[in-house]
């Protein structure tokens, strides 16, 4: 997830900066956020704006958006799709919310996620998430005009503890890489046809 002040201009950027076509995603009423998806097949990457700061500053997703973006914007968490959700959460005492969005053809997306507001959970962790939704409907397989082939992530670069990320992933192998210095994310590269993209 990327947090950004105004979704529209995060959407031209991309497409200008790196060649990375947008779908508007839709509204998460309870956080005060709406989504952009860049989608990439198995996987994709949310531009997310609050857009009603007052119910954004209720709730910690949203206060972290807020944040975020008025740091400039960036990158913000990750999420991680769980086979099996109930398993994770259970071997790390997470509760499991639900959540949805309604997209602007009126299809409304659902999911169940863990760790999100989890006082453990750093922002340079990822929090878990089982998408319950049809193959089509999956946010990466969203129609969108790239200028360039794009493949999928490659990496994420983070700064953290790597022991801490192993044990919350239980062994899970993400590409996730860990460098030093203060925690946080730092960049997500993007796989093309002939090469990568490198965002920040």
């Amino acid at each position: 997830m990327y947090a950004v002040r105004d979704l529209d201009e995060a959407a031209v950027r991309f497409r200008e900066g790196f060649g990375l076509d947008s779908t508007e995603g839709g509204r998460h009423e309870r956080w005060g956020t709406a989504n952009r998806i860049v989608p990439l097949g198995d996987q994709y990457v949310e531009l997310v704006a609050a857009v009603d700061e007052t119910v954004a500053a209720r709730t910690g997703f949203g206060r972290g958006v807020l944040e975020r973006a008025s740091d400039g914007g960036g990158w913000f968490t990750i999420a991680a799709v769980a086979e099996d959700l109930d398993a994770v959460a259970a071997r790390l005492g997470l509760e499991i919310g639900s959540g949805s969005r309604t997209r602007p053809d009126g299809e409304t997306l659902r999911w169940r996620s863990a760790g999100l507001d989890d006082p453990r959970r750093e922002p340079w962790m990822p929090f878990f998430l089982a998408w319950d939704v049809p193959d089509e409907l999956y946010p990466g397989r969203a129609r969108a005009g790239h200028g360039i082939r794009a493949e999928g992530i490659a990496w994420v670069e983070t700064a953290g503890d790597a022991e801490r990320l192993r044990d919350w992933l239980g062994g899970e192998e993400l590409p996730i890489r860990v460098i030093e210095g203060e925690p946080g994310l730092r960049r997500v590269g993007v796989a093309t046809s002939d090469r990568e993209i490198v965002i920040e």
